[in-house]
């Protein structure tokens, strides 16, 4: 299992972003391999949106990194004001409860 955490800085054009945000999240949630996609309003730094991927294997994610609407996600950031981008990659194990 994949997770990418991370932010991305989208200063004050939230309302402008959200169609591009919601076409990215339910593209990318319809994936093969896609466990789980959210992008998130950080509470007290409204710029901030907060970036929660898991995938099932490297292959999965490189699929979605050469998926057609990543490409034009990524596109869309100069528009935007999207500058600032955060993300990590970590390898996990399977989930367990807590």
């Amino acid at each position: 299992m994949l997770l990418i955490i991370g932010s991305i800085r989208l200063p004050n054009r939230l309302e402008e972003a959200k169609p591009a945000m919601e076409r990215m999240v339910s593209a990318s949630r319809a994936e093969p391999g896609c466990v789980e996609y959210s992008y998130a309003q950080d509470v007290f730094d409204a710029g901030l949106i907060r970036v929660t991927e898991v995938w099932s294997d490297r292959a999965a994610l490189d699929a979605h990194f050469r998926s057609p609407h990543i490409a034009d996600w990524r596109a869309s950031w100069p528009a935007l004001g999207i500058g600032e981008r955060n993300l990590v990659l970590y390898e996990a194990g399977e989930p367990m409860p807590t």
